[in-house]
């Protein structure tokens, strides 16, 4: 079915959450990132949580878009082939156990592309005194699917970082193992549950080789080998993570985290350097491309 690019402008949430260390802790544990800031307890300022843990609270929104897409035209398994495409995620700051969250969809694009129909949306997150927590652009594909109406890109997207062509070599390339059962870890911790990450029938009706490790999944992994590599461990100083993913990650597997460079930059709000880096999956697939994060 066709989509109708009337869409653009609809609004799902809020939705509220209650954020609490059993959520957090559980979350930074799927990835292996073991920093006592994400489980120290006892420390006087308490814990955080990852800086990809955003997706947690935006993932209701994003289903309860998916329950009125039929309205849009949008057909149950044309859903279930969409595939994620862009993530841009600027963090405010790190989400703590004891927030109250509340989480908005507005659907900010729709417009038609060889591969199928681009579809874009903004997801706020906000506190209890409706301070800015996170707010995330990201875009996703409806492959082989045809828009109906004029395009209607996002014309507010905040651009994509561009800092010319990459070194010649990278600083770093980290081995990431992959479990065989990382996606049904991940699916739990994060409360993020996509049948075509943890159920191979659904996978296979869906046109994939097998479960694929969800791409935020694959992005945090990517995201604590950088903070590791560049920032001795510390995401309290990520302030905007950036990427595409392309390359599906099967399990189990090892990916390869390469860190290309690190540089100062202006401009950027309070970001006081850029990272760039991607992610291979084991067949060396480019599974994250185009990757930024920016520190401050």
């Amino acid at each position: 079915m066709p989509v109708l690019t009337d869409m653009a402008g609809e609004t799902i949430g809020p939705i509220a959450h209650e954020v609490d260390e059993r959520w957090t802790m559980a979350y930074a544990a799927s990835l292996g990132d073991t920093h006592d800031c994400y489980f120290d307890t006892l420390a006087d300022d308490g814990v955080v949580a990852h800086p990809m843990f955003a997706v947690c609270p935006e993932w209701p929104v994003i289903v309860s878009g998916r329950d009125v897409s039929d309205r849009w035209g949008i057909s149950p398994d044309e859903v279930r082939r969409s595939v994620h495409a862009t993530h841009d995620l600027t963090v405010h700051r790190l989400v703590r156990p004891g927030d109250r969250l509340t989480t908005s969809l507005t659907y900010t694009g729709v417009e038609q592309r060889k591969p199928g129909t681009f579809q874009t949306m903004r997801m706020d997150t906000v506190d209890a005194d409706g301070k800015p927590v996170a707010t995330t652009y990201q875009g996703g594909m409806y492959l082989n699917v045809e828009t109906v109406g004029g395009d209607r890109p996002d014309a507010d997207a905040p651009a994509e970082p561009d800092f010319g062509p990459l070194p010649d070599e990278s600083m770093a390339e980290i081995p990431v193992p992959v479990a065989h059962g990382a996606a049904h870890t991940y699916a739990e911790c994060a409360r993020i549950w996509n049948p075509i990450h943890t159920d191979a029938a659904v996978a296979r009706k869906a046109g994939l080789p097998g479960i694929i490790l969800h791409g935020t999944a694959t992005l945090a992994l990517g995201v604590s080998a950088v903070v590791d590599a560049v920032a001795d461990g510390d995401p309290n100083c990520v302030r905007r993570i950036v990427c595409r993913f392309r390359a599906m990650v099967l399990m189990p597997s090892t990916i390869t985290v390469r860190v290309w460079d690190e540089f100062p930059v202006t401009d950027f709000g309070s970001a006081t350097s850029a990272v760039r880096f991607d992610v291979l999956n084991q067949e060396g697939g480019p599974a994250v491309d185009r990757g930024v994060i920016l520190l401050g």
